[in-house]
C-alpha cells in the first residue's frame, strides 16, 4: 500500500486503518479522521496566523474554512490517487465510492491523524504542508473562501460599476431533479453569461464565475486585435 505522503510510518497498520472505510470492516478510519481533522485545522490556523499577521480573525476563519473544506480535501486526495488505495465494501465500490468527495476527504484527514499518532505533531505538520503545497504558497486571502458572486460584485464595485443582474432563463427536468439556467448580465460591459445547476443559487454562482473570467480577461486575450 503506497501513497505519496511524505512520512515513513513506524506502524504501517495506522496507514492501513486510515485507508479503511467503515463499509469494508473494522478497524476503520473514523477515529483517525477525528484526530486528523483537529490536527489539520490547527496546522492551517497556525500557518495562516504566521503568514498573514495583519488579517483579522474573521478573515482567518474564512480562509481556513476554504482550505480545509470537503471539496478542497477531495481534490487533494484525487491528486494523491487515494481512491485507488481506499478499502471499500463492495456496495460502496459499485456505487462509485472510490471517487466520492466525502470518502476521499475523510480518508485524507484520517491519514493526517495517522501521521500525527505515528510521528507526532511536527510530522503531521510536515505532511500536511507537503500535501497542500501550492495551495498554501499561492494563498490569497482576498479570494479564498469568497464565492464567485461575491468576488464579481466586489470587482464591479471597485470599478464603480453597477452590480450584475441575474435572471432564470430556463428550468428543465422533473420536480425532484430540476436543472436551472440563469443568466448573469453586466450591461455596462456588454457581458452576458449563462450558468447551470441543480438550484437557482448554484446556477447563479456558475454564471457569476463565468462572468468573472470574462471581465478579468485582458484585452486581446481572445486572439483578436
Amino acid at each position: 500500500m503506497r501513497i505519496a505522503i511524505d512520512h515513513a510510518f513506524n506502524d504501517p497498520g495506522l496507514l492501513r486503518q486510515a485507508l479503511t472505510h467503515r463499509s469494508f470492516g473494522v478497524p476503520h478510519n473514523e477515529r483517525l479522521e477525528f484526530a486528523g481533522d483537529a490536527v489539520l485545522n490547527c496546522v492551517i490556523a497556525l500557518w495562516l496566523y504566521e503568514r498573514f499577521p495583519e488579517l483579522p480573525e474573521g478573515d482567518l476563519s474564512r480562509v481556513r474554512a476554504h482550505l480545509v473544506n470537503r471539496d478542497t480535501l477531495a481534490q487533494l486526495a484525487r491528486r494523491l490517487e487515494l481512491g485507488a488505495a481506499v478499502r471499500l465494501g463492495e456496495g460502496e465500490l459499485r456505487s462509485g465510492g472510490a471517487d466520492r468527495a466525502s470518502i476521499l476527504a475523510d480518508a485524507l484527514e484520517a491519514i493526517f491523524g495517522a501521521v500525527a499518532i505515528d510521528g507526532g505533531f511536527a510530522a503531521a505538520e510536515h505532511a500536511i504542508k507537503a500535501v497542500f503545497g501550492d495551495l498554501l504558497r499561492n494563498a490569497d486571502p482576498g479570494v479564498l473562501g469568497k464565492d464567485p458572486k461575491t468576488r464579481l460584485q466586489e470587482w464591479l464595485q471597485a470599478q464603480r460599476l453597477p452590480v450584475p443582474e441575474y435572471a432564470i432563463v430556463a428550468t428543465t427536468g422533473e420536480a425532484h431533479a430540476q436543472q436551472f439556467a440563469v443568466e448573469c448580465r453586466i450591461p455596462g460591459l456588454s457581458v452576458v453569461t449563462t450558468g447551470r445547476g441543480t438550484s437557482r443559487r448554484v446556477a447563479e454562482q456558475d454564471a457569476a464565475a463565468q462572468a468573472l473570467v470574462a471581465v478579468m480577461q485582458p484585452a486581446g486575450a481572445n486572439g483578436h486585435d
